[in-house]
């Protein structure tokens, strides 16, 4: 389907029918007519509110449509460039409109007595944006994403010649399960070698981005970005001191049995040591899983799960299927990655991914579908700014959904492989919970470092890097790759700071599994009304109402970590 024929969630009261929300002056007109609009009462006021939300809704639409596009066939240039005209013109056209019109509704919210619990997250947000909000920045933030794109654009083209064909570097991955160690290393070594290419390139790309955000923040009044992006991230719930407790509790508990599970996996293999192309492969020699052979048995197979989780996710997936919003195979030209984006003004998602036939892609598409079900849950919601909750809380939809799926995968394997899958992506969620510290913690390093260099940026990746596990693989000889392993992250690239949200949220998951594993129906209930709420109320009653804590201290940690360790133990 041509996402622009989507209909509407409901008919506009606002924003003329025919608008084109691409176009910089019709988008400046709409926002100039809210900002120039006169209030004389409380009614009057929520009214301007639920414009403004249409408008938002519609146009952050339009600009998804065309990120859609772009990322779905990097190499269209039609597409590429219309893309970037959109964030060249439209998004820096409306931010100082948008500043203007959060200053007017910080001033009505004084004169006009509104729901002050229903507005409260919201009126908390817009007067962060006003705080936040200098104009001399604005440029700024657009170079920074056309930057963004550069990025996108040099990943998407590492292709490698390998088995006879040009493949993409997600399709190079299945290589990296196969039985026989020579062919591993091939592959490992011929996809090290194309990204090393661009090694120099990706390091310019950075260095630009990076000092661009460190200006911004300083215009902003922040003395370092670390707290510039905190607030931006609208993270009122917590601090980066407790982003560096989550690190040490994760050094204490999750590394060890991560070198317990290394050193099992390694003991099966009969090998010396373990090297960067034995940590994915079957540890006893058996063959790759493999799932599905066509992306359409993929979604017919995950519905069933679905189905068999709730017959009414098994139907909102379905209707996705059949409004064409699934993109999942991999191809020349697609950006690498994952992702579900929300359609705002249709409140219907679309879901992007790049699978390969592996394990792997059934859990991407159970986590990005736990993504659709949360936009869907909360489609309701007259106000935009409500139908999308803060990261912390929209992983764990996702990763709760991967863990609720993973009792059903059943559907594409028999006993013994749905009791490996379901092993591999118990030991998954240990490497992830390590992982995100790992980068957490370079980025902190980077920001509080705003003047290091490249030299001493790798020396402190490779310090966390061993740190958080990486001393448990054999990186004899690959120490320049070694050394900039961070690339792979496009997070560190697009979305500085955002990748703490895994780790919090993956022990809220997981806080969904174990109440699954005592009463799967409650805890389905308790996950649905979390889901429901979407951003309308703070972080800590969002964890409340999916009836698990907002809690990443070693309370948390301990006994969840115990858990996964007996699965762990049942399913190995």
């Amino acid at each position: 389907m041509d996402l622009t024929q989507l209909p509407p969630y409901q008919k506009r009261a606002f924003v003329p029918q025919q608008a084109d929300l691409t176009d910089v002056k019709t988008v400046a007109g709409l926002y100039g007519q809210l900002e120039q609009r006169p209030i004389g009462s409380d009614k009057e006021f929520e009214r301007w509110i639920l414009d403004r939300s249409e408008l938002d809704a519609a146009l952050s639409q339009a600009g998804s449509i065309l990120y859609i596009r772009m990322t779905c066939q990097t190499d269209d240039k039609a597409a590429a460039g219309a893309y970037a005209t959109f964030i060249q013109t439209v998004s820096p056209a409306v931010k100082p409109i948008n500043d203007r019109i959060n200053r007017r509704h910080l001033e009505y919210a004084r004169q006009f007595a509104l729901d002050a619990k229903r507005y409260e997250v919201y009126d908390r947000a817009v007067n962060t944006d006003v705080e936040l909000f200098v104009q001399k920045n604005v440029d700024l933030q657009t170079q920074v994403d056309l930057i963004s794109q550069e990025y996108q654009t040099v990943c998407a083209a590492m292709t490698v010649s390998f088995d006879g064909k040009e493949q993409t570097l997600p399709q190079m991955g299945k290589y990296l399960l196969e039985i026989d160690r020579a062919l591993r290393e091939k592959a490992w070594r011929a996809t090290a070698e194309r990204r090393s290419k661009d090694k120099d390139k990706l390091e310019d790309v950075f260095d630009r981005m990076f000092k661009l955000r460190n200006e911004i923040s300083r215009n902003a009044g922040f003395s370092n970005f670390t707290e510039y992006q905190f607030k931006s991230y609208h993270r009122f719930d917590y601090t980066p001191q407790d982003c560096k407790r989550y690190h040490e509790t994760v050094e204490q508990f999750i590394v060890p049995l991560n070198g317990k599970i290394m050193e099992r996996r390694r003991k099966e293999m009969k090998l010396k040591s373990l090297r960067p192309w034995d940590t994915v492969v079957d540890p006893l020699g058996r063959a790759a899983l493999k799932p599905f052979d066509e992306v359409k048995e993929l979604i017919e197979g995950t519905k069933k799960i679905f189905n068999q989780i709730d017959p009414q996710l098994g139907k909102q997936f379905k209707e996705m299927d059949d409004l064409l919003l699934l993109d999942l195979e991999s191809r020349k030209g697609k950006a690498p990655g994952g992702y579900q984006n929300t359609l705002s003004e249709a409140r219907k998602p679309f879901i992007f991914m790049n699978a390969v036939g592996v394990d792997d892609d059934v859990r991407t598409l159970l986590h990005e579908g736990g993504h659709a079900f949360h936009a869907l849950a909360c489609a309701g919601n007259p106000l935009v700014d409500y139908r999308h909750a803060p990261m912390e809380f929209c992983e764990v939809a996702s990763m709760a959904m991967e863990l609720l799926g993973g009792r059903h995968i059943d559907v594409f394997y028999g006993r013994e492989q749905t009791k490996r899958s379901n092993r591999e992506h118990l030991e998954g969620i240990i490497h992830v919970l390590a992982w995100v510290a790992n980068i957490d913690a370079f980025q902190h390093w980077m920001y509080e470092h705003p003047n290091h260099s490249p030299q001493e940026r790798a020396q402190a990746w490779l310090g966390f890097y061993e740190q958080f596990g990486g001393k448990f693989i054999d990186w004899t000889d690959l120490d320049d790759v070694k050394a900039y392993l961070w690339h792979r992250q496009l997070h560190i690239f697009e979305v500085p700071f955002y990748y703490i949200e895994y780790g919090i949220a993956q022990l809220g998951a997981l806080q969904v599994w174990m109440n699954a594993r005592r009463n799967p129906q409650k805890a389905l209930a308790d996950y649905r009304r979390g889901l429901a709420l979407g951003g309308s109320r703070p972080l800590p009653e969002l964890y409340k109402a999916a009836g698990i804590k907002f809690d990443f201290s070693a309370d948390i940690i301990k006994p969840l970590i115990e858990a996964v360790t007996e699965e762990w133990e049942t399913v190995s």
